[in-house]
């Protein structure tokens, strides 16, 4: 069964600004599932839908599954008590999350004595130090405040902040923005290890489809609002069956691999605003493989292979 399901999710804004369209999506507990796209194509949309923090203006349909229950027919009160408990959110940009004005300390305790009432501060102050012994940093920074550290040490912060309540699930929402990068592989190989040594379910969202070819087990392509490209992680980074999947993955060049002798080409132009999209397949203006039909064709996934999906005609044909 799965831990996470979205059933044909779709999300609109006000002004009928569709953000999401009819994206299903499936995470199992111990698996690591990438979301990968350019800005705007939906995936922190996704990642507020899961746990009903959009805005109220937002339209919401479809379902989103956890461990069986819909979010969405829950109480407040029900909602409150899954939130950090069940399933958490390491949210981009630390400095911005945490409370600049309180201790790490204390900003960690707070969920653990609303969510365990039964817990004394003094046990709440125990497991902090072991939270963040556990994701790398020494106890006694707990006294300390956000500015006192750095871009890695905040994120691996926010890592045990979401993790204070022993979740299910940890959605990470660019977790390594603006982090260079031996402390993004740092970051990386920290969530890894959680997952491995800890059972989670790990949905890691990232445009860089390198990272989450590396990290994750299947990956997910996003593209104005819809799965473009899913299928195990490797494959897709190696093998792409759309277009978009196959720029993603170039626009990070490997060492050694002949392919990236030179420079990346890049993709022209820019992702179209979701109020007003293309007709027929949404890349098509941007696709350099692109044909007549691609710009009044309705385009879905389908099945390419074994455990992969795509939707593009030319991996129709191919299939």
């Amino acid at each position: 069964m799965s831990l996470l399901e979205l059933r044909d999710l779709s999300v609109t804004y006000a002004g009928d600004v569709p953000a999401v369209r009819g994206v299903s999506l499936s995470v199992a507990p111990g698996e690591v599932l990438g979301v990968a796209g350019e800005s705007g194509c939906g995936k922190s949309t996704i990642t507020n839908a899961v746990l009903r923090l959009l805005p109220k203006s937002a339209r919401v349909g479809g379902s989103v599954l956890l461990d069986g229950e819909d979010v969405y027919g829950m109480s407040f009160g029900r909602l409150r008590a899954i939130r950090w408990a069940t399933a958490s959110i390491v949210f981009q940009g630390a400095l911005h999350s945490l409370n600049a004005v309180q201790t790490i300390g204390r900003q960690i305790a707070e969920p653990i004595l609303l969510h365990e009432p039964a817990t004394t501060r003094k046990e709440a102050d125990r497991r902090v130090g072991e939270l963040l012994e556990q994701v790398g940093l020494p106890a006694r920074r707990a006294r300390d405040h956000p500015h006192q550290l750095s871009g890695g040490q905040r994120q691996r912060v926010m890592i045990a902040l979401a993790l204070a309540c022993r979740p299910r699930l940890v959605i990470a929402d660019e977790p390594t923005t603006a982090l260079d990068v031996m402390v993004q592989a740092q970051v990386l190989e920290l969530l890894s290890g959680l997952v491995r040594d800890l059972g989670l379910a790990l949905v890691l969202i990232s445009h860089d489809l390198s990272v989450l070819g590396t990290t994750c087990d299947r990956v997910a392509v996003m593209y104005a609002g819809k799965v473009v490209e899913e299928g195990p992680a490797s494959v897709v980074f190696d093998d792409s069956r759309h277009p978009y999947s196959g720029a993603l993955a170039g626009a990070f060049p490997r060492v050694g691999d002949p392919r990236f002798r030179y420079a990346p080409a890049g993709l022209a132009g820019d992702p179209p605003y979701p109020g007003d999209l293309p007709t027929g397949c949404p890349f098509h203006p941007r696709c350099p493989v692109a044909f007549d039909r691609c710009s009044s064709a309705d385009v879905e996934l389908i099945q390419v292979s074994a455990g992969r999906r795509a939707a593009c005609l030319l991996a129709e044909e191919g299939s």
